[in-house]
């Protein structure tokens, strides 16, 4: 029998976790409460002491429904798509072997994607080749190289932030190994069989979500995001390490944090950062096969919309 696995994604702020607690929490009023665990599609939610800027579930929530690939990386620690697919699939079958519905969550959709329709296969790693692309790039930075990769392979430069140093170089190795764009090595159109996936795309009014974003980032800085990156300087953290990439900790690199006027010109990038990310999120989720759409603004319609989804799909668990 084919493991039902829920897939939930949305942009940050859009109200993922308000959705989940309200559903499966263990102080729900729905029939599947306390019926899933929940598996984070959040790639730098993965990494622990960036719980601000990421925007963690907190404790509390995190005691009222059981979360999973949160604080499973140091931030010095590279985790990809590949991780993340492997990780889940461990998962997936635990969580059911527990008697639970799995339920992978997140705004990650380059990590959703993967998940839903498998990884391409492109060629594995070439540790000579990799390393004199990590030398050009300490040497030229991720700028330089993602203009490179621009020339080579557009399609998945497109796809690839400007300061995603380790999906810049794994494209332009693929191209270099092989003579072709990453983008080549496509990832398959249908679902992988191993699972019955029931998928629910979320969707906010733009200009409410983009408010919402801005206000996530006001209340980050009103919760200590500033002190939480200091600490995190303090202790070493410098612009290079996979989790200082995240939108909300690698502002804080791009300029001086002491001029006047500093602190509040980092909060305006990271407010502009996470509306662009969360518009970019989107493109990675389209064309899932049997994908369900269902609108956020109206919360209530939301979770009746979302319950009649679960109804109809799982079945078994009735």
């Amino acid at each position: 029998m084919r493991i039902p696995v829920i897939v939930v994604f949305a942009p940050t702020a859009t109200g993922k976790t308000a959705l989940a607690l309200t559903v499966f929490g263990r102080g729900s009023h729905s029939f599947f409460k306390d019926k899933a665990e929940l598996i984070s599609a959040d790639s730098m939610q993965v990494y622990r002491k960036l719980d601000i800027g990421t925007a963690k579930p907190s404790f509390e929530e995190r005691q009222e429904l059981v979360h999973h690939l949160i604080d499973i990386r140091d931030y010095t620690e590279q985790y990809n798509a590949a991780d993340f697919v492997s990780d889940a699939d461990l998962l997936c079958r635990e969580i059911w072997e527990r008697g639970k519905i799995p339920v992978v969550a997140g705004g990650t959709g380059f990590y959703i994607r993967n998940f839903l329709l498998g990884l391409p296969e492109t060629p594995e790693s070439d540790e000579t080749l990799r390393e004199e692309l990590k030398s050009r790039c300490r040497e030229k930075g991720a700028e330089f190289m993602y203009g490179e990769l621009l020339r080579v392979d557009p399609e998945s430069a497109a796809k690839i932030h400007i300061h995603d140093e380790y999906r810049i170089l794994r494209a332009l190795e693929v191209f270099y190994l092989t003579g072709k764009p990453r983008s080549s090595f496509s990832v398959s159109n249908t679902l992988r069989t191993e699972y019955d996936f029931t998928t629910v795309i979320l969707q906010r009014d733009r200009n409410v979500l983009y408010r919402r974003i801005d206000e996530r980032v006001e209340q980050m800085f009103s919760l200590g995001l500033e002190e939480e990156v200091r600490a995190l300087m303090a202790e070493g953290a410098c612009a290079d390490m996979p989790g200082m990439k995240a939108i909300g900790y690698r502002e804080w690199f791009s300029g001086d944090m002491e001029s006047s006027g500093g602190i509040e010109r980092i909060k305006g990038e990271i407010q502009h950062s996470s509306r662009k990310y969360a518009k970019k999120q989107y493109t990675f989720i389209q064309g899932i096969p049997g994908a369900h759409f269902l609108s956020a603004d109206d919360e209530t319609a939301l979770v009746r919309d979302f319950e009649e989804c679960l109804y109809r799909s799982l079945k078994i668990m009735q």
